[in-house]
């Protein structure tokens, strides 16, 4: 498709409803495309450079404050890749735990980002603000659920944001099964909440625009499980990749106008998060979840970058559901106090990735032999994202000019692109 000939220029300082501060930039002459850049403002804040020099003990408590909204999943990776490089094997319970606590992190960041963020484009208002008049038991809903989230992570985590109970491998304090029970009791109530959510959106979703690009989508895939603790890199293009080796497939790159850094693999750019996980990863989705990617239409591989949201939508409907039966199984093994873990530091290399609400996060540690770190990596869902969020707006703007569209429609669907990826810009310039 030749875009008619037009001269464009947009300029968004700020994009709201998005974590941190980005800009977009847009330019084109006799409708020829000549500046299209997604431009990541803030100021590095250089955690792998302070960590440099820490015990081990400190590293998973540092990271976390990488984030606020995805600190629980910075401090598993960190922990894991401190367990990779001192060899420890976490108890069957503490691994549980982590997978309950990473659902919820999860389920708390997807109904923030599809009720605060994302709804007021659907439903043609600046902010959730006016939502609180027009929908007060929508905006109630999503309270409720993001509450219950909270709740499971503060249960197990000690602390709703940046938990503290998380060590090395295990916990400092186990919950105690009737604080188990009445969050599975909170977590079967939900479902009904989850399901209005899914047909919530299903209503919004002509909203949506249909727009599609075909890229490569990266995340992390387990056997016989939905990946988001654990499991290999997989490629859309080809396939499964170790953990150990994330850099081959990252390959970070700076950007003279960013301070966020870029990434590709095979092709120019590849896209992570939720829509990436379920390409990857549909056949594995079951229960709720599968119900409500049948109610919003959801059928992989999908290549719209908007729909983003609504595989948020399926994720959090799926993880409620899943973490009835972690807690299930903790239940039923009776969780106990754990002994205090026997770390023996050791010098070498670890590597650990999880799959945040973002997309899938590797933290990269190498010890000396004091178990203090010698050296840090860590590699951000929203850097991953940063070219891939570029090369939309590559073919989205010229598609939008041949449809005729005028500056601000353009300026719209650009900003609304940008919060579909639900970047968190703090975390990008780590």
């Amino acid at each position: 498709m030749t875009a008619r000939p037009v001269d464009l220029k947009v300029d968004v300082e700020y994009v709201t409803r998005v974590e941190g501060h980005g800009h977009i930039h847009v330019e084109t002459r006799a409708g020829e495309l000549t500046r299209c850049e997604w431009n990541v403002v803030e100021s590095p804040r250089f955690f792998e450079a302070f960590l440099r020099g820490r015990p081990w003990q400190e590293a998973a408590l540092i990271t976390s404050r990488i984030c606020g909204i995805c600190s629980p999943g910075h401090q598993l990776t960190s922990l894991k890749a401190t367990e990779a490089a001192f060899g420890i094997k976490p108890s069957e319970q503490t691994i549980l735990l982590r997978k309950l606590i990473c659902d919820a992190a999860t389920l708390q960041s997807h109904i923030l980002h599809v009720y605060f963020l994302v709804s007021p484009d659907l439903l043609g208002v600046p902010s959730v603000i006016p939502l609180t008049k027009t929908h007060p038991d929508v905006v109630a809903r999503a309270l409720k659920l993001k509450k219950l989230a909270n709740d499971i992570t503060d249960m197990i985590g000690g602390r709703a944001v940046h938990p503290v109970t998380m060590i090395p491998g295990g916990f400092t304090r186990v919950p105690a099964p009737d604080d188990l029970k009445k969050a599975r009791d909170r977590l079967e109530a939900a479902i009904d909440d989850l399901v209005a959510t899914a047909k919530l959106v299903r209503d919004l979703a002509g909203k949506i625009p249909g727009f599609e690009r075909d890229t490569e989508y990266i995340a992390l895939r387990a056997r016989g499980e939905y990946a988001l603790y654990d499991g290999d890199i997989h490629s859309s293009d080809d396939g499964a990749h170790p953990v150990a080796e994330y850099r081959r497939v990252t390959n970070e790159r700076v950007k003279p106008y960013s301070s966020a850094k870029h990434a590709a693999f095979h092709r120019s750019s590849y896209m992570v998060g939720a829509l990436a996980r379920l390409n990857i990863n549909f056949d594995l989705l079951d229960g709720l979840g599968a119900m409500a990617a049948q109610v919003l239409g959801y059928r992989a591989p999908v290549r719209n970058p908007y729909w983003n949201n609504i595989a948020q939508v399926i994720e959090a409907a799926f993880v409620t559901e899943r973490m009835i039966r972690w807690i299930d199984r903790l239940l039923a093994m009776g969780p106990k106090p754990e002994p205090k873990p026997k770390v023996k530091p050791r010098a070498g290399r670890g590597v650990g990735a999880t799959e945040v609400p973002r997309g899938i996060l590797f933290h990269d540690y190498t010890y000396d032999g004091d178990g203090r770190i010698a050296d840090a990596n860590c590699i951000i869902p929203t850097n991953q994202n940063c070219a891939s969020i570029e090369d939309d707006m590559r073919a989205l703007v010229p598609k939008l000019i041949e449809e005729g569209r005028s500056r601000d429609e353009i300026t719209f669907a650009l900003e609304v692109l940008v919060r579909a990826y639900d970047p968190c810009i703090s975390c990008s310039v780590h």
